[in-house]
């Protein structure tokens, strides 16, 4: 068994025909100067070749679906492992990629919280459980007196499938009709071919009534035998759609929260999102200071600016007669406007306004009463229904990102935000730090039931927090949006979550994974590359750092300069080889700092810069001030 990969003829880029020799399931630094051919060598050449060759392993129908990447300029490469690379990069940009999510921890506590969570009502915050026939009997009376409603059992709720067994069982049970997808279908006929890729809800029509006090005990068997098919839940339609359940409902506010399951804590699911945000927790709204930077300016000036320009006549038309209702006109400065003044031309007013418009290229003139919709609510339509996205762009501009008021920024529906574990809700929990969040699961009090039910989600949350904890991220926190991750918090991130898949046989190749990290971390990210590499992997790091080429298993010195300078193998060999090597300029620093001789820095330059007030992610309103032709650490 060949135990070393082994590199022959490697011209990519700048490297010069050299041959390299790394022993496997080993911890590889490669180091040199900047641009010597470090990256060219571990993900040019060896990474490029490992992904090629896998992806030509598969069939030509999945190959169409992967990225091809082309031949590295090398005479062969043998013993060469599948590869992975952990680069620096930031991962995805998709607002509602967490750090929970990217880590998949966020998927076992939506589990946890729908196996041991305890249900809390969302408007008394009491603890509620099973509800009876008769209560919900009594809440439908109140909230539907006097209407036709129509009593279903439902039996699928926006799941993907076909369903036709469904169909025939519903049928040998002597129902009449069934309702799909919001349309009821007499059951002698054929049932719809539904498309299974697409989200489907099923139930079956028990009962047509009108809810009233002397129908109470129709109603009651109609619900009771609703609940027996839909197993506990029970649907009344009347102008909308209600469900109550057994399981979970408040006895004093008639909230009925049904049974607990894992896509009711998603924010990626309409289930258990907020209605308000969609599960983003913000929303992007027109911000009046930026549509009217300049308060001096008057509406003709081009005050209000995404309403200024080229073809703004017609708008100025119409704030020209909104304004000889409301005591302005176009030459007013925004400034000397009364607040009621401004709140019309942004929000617009329910009163109704005699417009009139003039044509600049013909003679055309229109007259229409109407009210005066603002400025606001006009952006934000042609926000929603252009589909120019440079419009959108250029529209986005004058918005900012504002915590919902719905959800509070919490992603999450009421309902699912009133479960709780020991007194904290899943977003609690996400809010906490990987620190603090460790902690809080390993000290869970439980019941023996609980303990039995979350024995192996836990073991798998707890081991996940730990993989962060050990890569220096213990100050993230799950609800931390991924996209504002520095490139080395993302590459960690990536690293923690390798470790728990617990792969082996593979060649990992690493960018640079200590930067960003305090020195006082490097510890713990060299501890999570040996145990990568002792699970049976190959590390192959690209690094400058001294610790982490101290801790390793082998080095491979590119140079001796960069670019054309470059490109050659200066040195190959451990720590204590490198140590002996009077080529290596690495070798001769690591033996003595001393030997690397600096030039004097420049005095600095008179001035700063001044930040105030700065509460970007966690910063907590800091004043910090930089002093002007210095490097700053």
């Amino acid at each position: 068994m060949n135990d070393k990969l082994i590199i022959r003829g490697a011209r990519e880029h700048n490297l010069k025909n050299i041959n390299v020799d790394i022993p496997k399931n080993k911890l590889v630094v490669i180091t040199g100067l900047s641009g010597s051919g470090k990256s060219t060598l571990a993900f040019d050449t060896i990474y490029a070749e490992g992904q090629r060759r896998y992806v030509e392993s598969l069939s030509a129908y999945a190959r169409q679906f992967l990225e091809m990447m082309n031949k590295p300029d090398v005479d062969s490469i043998e013993g060469l492992s599948p590869a992975i690379s952990i680069q620096q990069k930031t991962t995805s940009k998709n607002p509602r990629s967490t750090v929970g999510t990217i880590t998949e921890i966020y998927d076992y506590l939506r589990l946890l919280y729908a196996r041991i969570g305890t249900p809390h009502c969302p408007r008394c915050a009491r603890k509620i459980s099973n509800q009876s026939i008769e209560s919900i009997c009594e809440s439908i009376l109140k909230e539907s007196e006097g209407k036709k409603i129509m009593v279903l059992a439902p039996l699928v709720r926006r799941k993907k499938g076909t369903y036709e067994k469904i169909f025939d069982d519903v049928k040998k049970q002597g129902y009449s009709r069934i309702r799909v997808d919001g349309e009821i279908i007499e059951i002698t006929g054929e049932f719809p071919v539904l498309d299974k890729q697409k989200w489907h809800n099923i139930e079956i029509v028990v009962d047509r009534l009108k809810a009233t006090w002397e129908e109470k005990s129709r109603l009651y068997e109609s619900i009771q035998t609703a609940l027996k098919a839909g197993k506990g839940d029970v649907m009344v339609v009347d102008v909308q759609e209600k469900v109550y359940s057994q399981n979970n409902a408040c006895p004093f506010c008639g909230i009925s929260i049904g049974e607990l399951e894992p896509r009711g804590f998603s924010f990626n699911s309409p289930f258990g999102a907020c209605k308000t945000c969609h599960g983003l927790g913000v929303k992007m709204e027109f911000e009046p200071d930026l549509l009217i930077p300049d308060k001096t300016k008057s509406i003709l000036d081009g005050a209000i600016v995404p309403w200024s320009g080229r073809f703004s006549s017609f708008r100025r038309q119409t704030l020209r007669d909104v304004g000889k209702k409301y005591g302005f006109d176009l030459m007013t400065p925004i400034n000397k406007m009364s607040q009621k003044q401004l709140d019309i031309i942004l929000y617009g007013s329910q009163e109704a306004v005699k417009f009139s418009y003039e044509s600049q290229s013909t003679d055309s003139r229109w007259e229409y009463t109407n009210t005066f919709h603002g400025v606001i609510p006009s952006l934000q339509k042609n926000f929603a229904e252009t589909d120019s996205e440079s419009k959108r762009e250029d529209l986005s501009r004058f918005m900012r990102e504002t915590p919902c008021n719905t959800c509070k920024g919490r992603r999450l529906k009421d309902e699912s935000l009133a479960v709780e574990i020991n007194s904290l809700s899943i977003m609690d929990v996400c809010d906490l730090s990987i620190d603090s969040c460790y902690e809080f699961f390993k000290n869970l009090q439980l019941s023996e039931t609980e303990k039995y039910i979350a024995k192996s989600i836990l073991k798998e949350v707890l081991s996940r927090l730990e993989f962060l904890r050990n890569v220096g991220l213990n100050y993230l926190t799950l609800n931390r949006v991924s996209s504002t991750l520095s490139g080395g918090e993302a590459q960690r991130i990536r690293l923690a979550t390798q470790i728990g898949s617990n792969l082996t046989g593979v060649l990992y190749v690493l960018d640079e994974p200590t930067i960003g990290l305090h020195q006082r971390d490097n510890a713990k990210l060299i501890k999570t590359l040996t145990k990568l590499r002792d699970l049976g992997n190959t590390i192959l790091v690209v690094e400058h750092d001294e610790e982490v080429m101290r801790s390793s298993d082998w080095i491979i010195d590119l140079g001796p300069g960069a670019g054309v300078h470059g490109g050659n193998v200066v040195f190959e060999g451990t720590i204590h080889d490198i140590l002996k090597s009077s080529e290596s300029v690495t070798g001769q620093y690591l033996k003595n700092h001393d030997a690397i001789k600096f030039e004097k820095r420049a005095s600095a330059k008179k001035g700063e810069i001044i930040v105030k007030g700065a509460a970007e992610n966690n910063l907590k309103g800091i004043d910090v001030s930089f002093p002007l032709g210095m490097i700053l650490p």
